[in-house]
């Protein structure tokens, strides 16, 4: 049964009932009309079908017209020139002005000059004056449009920033990296500009994040780093056209950026290592000799595999692989890619070390995984320099300790980058290739040695898995 041959058309046609107005949708749809876009007589017909007066239903029908589609801003039909009027005693220029935050534009308005007496002027004069006014205002800018209708927080950006961060393919960020700018995010620039338009992140914005920042008791070097971050967020708000949607010239007078000076950067002398390789044991003396012996990072360190990263005589290390939060990733950056080669008697203290192992990381837990860094600073090295009198410190000064004295040793500045892993800084040493260079390496590695003492007597005992004992349970008589 059809739509048109329902009971309901048998129903009085004075008011229209529930079921009545269901049936004229119904009727429409077997029609292939929208309420939208069909036209009123057709609807007139339905309502016919159902003896049914339109008064009955006015409220049902579709307007005669349909409503416009609301447009969105466009700058392309933004530039204007204002319209001159009098206000009291005065000539005004009114135009459109739009306001951040807001999609309605407000009707502004500025004097122009008096209609007479001193200070009026000709009609061209006015003119002149008008065009200068909405000119200087900057509602025909494009980057000022860009700005106030682009309503995207600094929050937002952020998030954008970190997602592209993480998947560039171009330039991919290390996990660490990614962790301590989230940190920072959640910690200072969140909760001070994280609502914020994007827009009003400016140098003033910045004046008031780093004073923040300095009252709080942040070092200077914290304080830039995290004003860089800042930097970097606005800047990678780009159009479709890559353009920057938010350029800034930042200052850093008028933002008061500290300068970084004296930052605390320890060091350990050559006493103090071979105190600290002495007092170690296990394997943390192992690490802290090798640290400190070829200047590896501390992730680069505890990626190495034995079999994989470690020549057959212990003289070469193959900086391929590191590791952060147990997981292995590829090195810091394309220049610590490398090989670094070791003195005899830090290769003989390796050897000893790894005592005829094939497999596995070099320094690993009881279950074979790498050393996590955290456990080794709070179990071994900060115990150690305690008992030391040392202030504390980090891995990091193992490296300049090397970095120290492979300087001193007058090793040829390209060799000293090519073992620490840091890149080149003219063309000159991009022309350098050391990687096959392998009886000069070890030439110099000879004649540097480690730089530290390490006593002889004292043996190094590799640490070893637990083993599980099942003890016997007598069963009492």
């Amino acid at each position: 049964m059809n739509a048109l041959s329902q009971p309901v058309l048998q129903m009085p046609s004075q008011t229209a009932s529930a079921e009545q107005h269901f049936w004229v949708g119904q009727i429409a749809d077997s029609w292939g009309l929208r309420e939208q876009d069909a036209p009123r007589r057709l609807f007139r017909r339905a309502l016919g079908v159902l003896g049914v007066e339109p008064s009955a239903v006015a409220d049902t029908l579709p307007p005669a017209t349909p409503e416009k589609r609301k447009r969105g801003k466009c700058m392309s039909r933004r530039s204007q020139v204002g319209s001159i009027e009098t206000s009291g005693k005065w000539y005004v220029i009114r135009f459109w002005k739009d306001v951040p935050g807001q999609d309605e534009r407000i009707h502004a308005s500025e004097r122009i000059c008096p209609i007479s007496g001193p200070g009026s002027l000709t009609k061209a004069e006015r003119k002149t004056k008008a065009l200068e006014i909405v000119k200087s205002s900057g509602v025909n800018d494009p980057q000022q449009f860009i700005e106030v209708t682009v309503g995207i927080t600094f929050r937002e950006q952020a998030k954008l920033f970190m997602e592209q961060k993480a998947s560039s393919k171009r330039k991919p960020l290390k996990p660490a990296t990614l962790c301590t700018w989230q940190n920072c995010l959640d910690k200072w620039l969140n909760p001070n500009l994280g609502d914020i338009p994007l827009a009003n992140i400016n140098n003033a914005a910045m004046k008031r994040l780093v004073a923040k920042m300095d009252a709080a008791g942040l070092s200077a070097k914290t304080i830039v780093n995290y004003a860089g971050l800042v930097k970097l967020i606005v800047a990678s708000a780009k159009s479709e056209e890559g353009e920057p949607l938010f350029p800034r010239k930042w200052d850093s007078e008028f933002i008061d950026l500290p300068i970084v000076r004296n930052q605390r950067q320890p060091k350990f002398t050559a006493e103090t290592m071979s105190a600290i390789v002495q007092k170690a044991t296990g394997q943390y003396r192992a690490l802290y000799a090798l640290l400190a012996g070829s200047g590896l990072r501390i992730g680069e360190a505890l990626g190495l595999e034995v079999g994989k990263h470690i020549s057959k005589d212990c003289r070469t290390l193959y900086v391929r692989q590191s590791v952060w939060e147990g997981t292995t990733q590829k090195p810091k950056t394309s220049s610590a890619i490398r090989d670094i080669d070791l003195c005899p008697a830090l290769a003989a203290m390796l050897s000893a070390f790894i005592a005829g192992r094939t497999t596995g990381f070099l320094f690993q837990n009881d279950v074979g995984n790498p050393l996590a860094q955290s456990n080794v600073l709070r179990r071994s090295l900060h115990p150690i320099l305690n008992a030391l009198a040392v202030p504390k410190a980090g891995f990091h000064s193992f490296r300049r300790f090397r970095a120290t004295h492979l300087s001193k040793s007058r090793v040829p500045e390209s060799l000293v980058k090519f073992w620490m892993g840091h890149s080149e800084t003219n063309q000159t040493e991009e022309y350098v290739k050391l990687f096959d260079e392998v009886v000069y390496r070890r030439e110099v590695a000879d004649s540097v040695g480690m730089g530290f003492d390490v006593l002889p007597e004292k043996p190094i005992v590799r640490n070893v898995r637990r083993k599980l004992v099942k003890a016997d349970v007598g069963i009492a008589a």
